[in-house]
């Protein structure tokens, strides 16, 4: 995601920049006028991003948990639903991916939680969409998503870089109800 928003940075910068230019060009010889019109685009273009950031922001709402047993997670503005679970104490977002057989931890996620990826034994195989790639098993101590906590919870380390762990359903059966209601996905125990 980090790298999505470098390229939406470049994207409106040289945008600025070609709007700037034509400004120029088109009040060559009248500089004051065209400095309130970029004045005016520059405004324009601040209300804009400011508006299409908080957007982004309420789409990205975290999870609820009510009574320790309902967790509700909103669709991100992308389509999916991310969900942040403490692993050992440490924060960790999670992509829910019904996809997926289990939980599968990033390198630097399993790093964080205390695990060394390159002591790992990678000698599982998961099928992703771009190809076969090795895992190593692991036992995370400690997962916990509000007051949901469970213990031992089997996973695997994916040996190529992924970007973002996943919450798949080696996870996800621990919950006798997994459905949707409207943009909300609802896990219940």
């Amino acid at each position: 995601m980090f790298g999505d928003d470098w390229m939406r940075l470049i994207y409106l910068t040289l945008l600025m920049v070609s709007i700037a230019g034509g400004l120029l060009a088109e009040f060559a010889g009248r500089r004051n006028q065209a400095l309130r019109q970029m004045a005016a685009w520059a405004m324009i273009f601040g209300v804009v991003i400011a508006a299409a950031l908080w957007w982004e922001g309420r789409q990205g709402a975290r999870q609820t948990v009510f009574d320790g047993r309902r967790i509700e997670v909103p669709m991100s503005g992308d389509g999916h639903f991310y969900l942040t679970a403490q692993l050992n104490g440490v924060d960790v977002p999670f992509v829910v991916d019904t996809g997926a057989t289990e939980v599968a931890l990033s390198q630097d996620d399993a790093q964080r939680i205390g695990l060394d990826p390159a002591r790992l034994a990678y000698m599982g195989r998961a099928n992703t969409a771009n190809g076969q790639i090795r895992t190593a098993p692991v036992t995370i101590g400690e997962f916990r998503i509000g007051d949901i906590v469970d213990r031992n919870v089997g996973a695997s380390v994916s040996e190529s870089d992924m970007g973002i762990s996943l919450l798949g359903m080696s996870y996800l059966r621990r919950f006798a109800r997994v459905g949707f209601e409207g943009d909300l996905l609802i896990l219940e125990r």
